[in-house]
């Protein structure tokens, strides 16, 4: 890591923390040239394959606005979005893989969904997994069913 101050490629880590999201490490560093102190935030990227093929950067916010979408109308608070964005960052990141495909982050989201309300499951599942008729609605109707009696 080069110094910001003097360029020197040399320098040292004198203290590391991990923070508290957990997909990050902030490093306190110092130059061994000129003796400045520095801090470095060091996080790993996800990645998600589209089905077109394209590869982009994770966006939390993509997912929440997704979801916003399907639960347009329903009693749903901001901060309940944002909870099931961050638990669906937290599902793909436990998985260990540097990148995912799109269909994996849509199936994360389903189970969080799902929990937080049934209608807007509904409307969310419907169209990631192309439904086509009624009888595709009333099959998913069936599964929310059978969940619920099985708890």
């Amino acid at each position: 890591m080069h110094c910001p101050f003097c360029q020197n490629p040399d320098t040292r880590v004198i203290d590391t923390r991990i923070s508290d999201d957990g997909h990050s490490i902030r490093r306190r560093r110092e130059c061994t040239q000129c003796g400045k102190r520095f801090t470095t935030v060091e996080s790993t990227m996800l990645l998600v394959m589209k089905t077109s093929g394209n590869i982009e950067p994770f966006d939390r916010n993509k997912v929440i606005s997704g979801v916003r979408k399907a639960c347009q109308g329903r009693p749903i608070r901001e901060e309940d979005l944002k909870a099931l964005g961050q638990r669906v960052e937290e599902d793909l990141r436990a998985r260990g893989l540097a990148q995912v495909k799109s269909e994996d982050v849509g199936k994360a989201i389903l189970e969080p969904l799902r929990e937080l309300d049934v209608v807007a499951y509904l409307r969310f599942a419907s169209v990631y997994q192309n439904f086509e008729s009624l009888e595709d609605f009333q099959n998913a109707i069936d599964g929310l069913k059978d969940v619920d009696t099985q708890a």
